[in-house]
């Protein structure tokens, strides 16, 4: 869970650049204090590192007020690809007989050390672009819905962000998950 100099090194570069770039998501927010954050804590790096080798392209979209950190959060386009064709959680892996999906999206995010966007995270999120025009994302689920269950998950379509559901157990190669990590 440590990146060498040089991972850091090009993965700070890659962040800076897509801040720099997409300066619309952080209004207010100077680079330097984020890099001096992000510099002050190696596993924070690695979780950004896994987020952006997944297909996530996090970047910074507010602040935390209460505690001060950053919020990144994956802002590619459609669902990263490296995180697709999961289903939601452990039980529901588990409970699959054949077929069995790589991994589950709460495994994934936790070996990750991020968490998965909720629906109100979400819909912030798509405040400051167009996101899910062609895939999915699932979402936090809560826990009334997933002891039925069920889990849930959102796209954009006809300019609307909507919200749907789906066994926990199905996937698809369209959908993943976004994360978020407080740095």
């Amino acid at each position: 869970m440590k990146l060498t100099a040089e991972q850091n090194g090009e993965l700070l570069s890659i962040l800076k650049s897509r801040f720099d770039k997409n300066s619309n998501r952080h209004a207010g927010i100077d680079w330097k204090d984020v890099q001096s954050r992000l510099e002050a804590d190696e596993t924070k790096l690695w979780s950004l590192n896994e987020m952006e080798v997944t297909g996530g392209e996090p970047d910074v979209i507010g602040k935390d007020e209460n505690t001060g950190a950053f919020i990144f959060v994956d802002c590619v386009a459609e669902s990263p690809k490296g995180r697709r064709s999961i289903c939601y959680d452990h039980e529901a892996l588990e409970s699959r007989k054949e077929h069995k999906p790589g991994n589950s999206v709460i495994n994934m995010a936790t070996e990750m050390g991020i968490t998965v966007l909720n629906e109100s995270e979400y819909r912030a999120l798509q405040q400051l672009g167009k996101f899910d025009l062609k895939t999915s994302s699932w979402v936090a689920t809560p826990a009334e819905i997933r002891k039925l269950g069920g889990a849930i998950f959102c796209d954009r379509r006809y300019d609307t962000i909507f919200v749907y559901h789906n066994g926990a157990e199905s996937y698809y190669a369209a959908r993943g998950f976004r994360g978020k990590l407080h740095v």
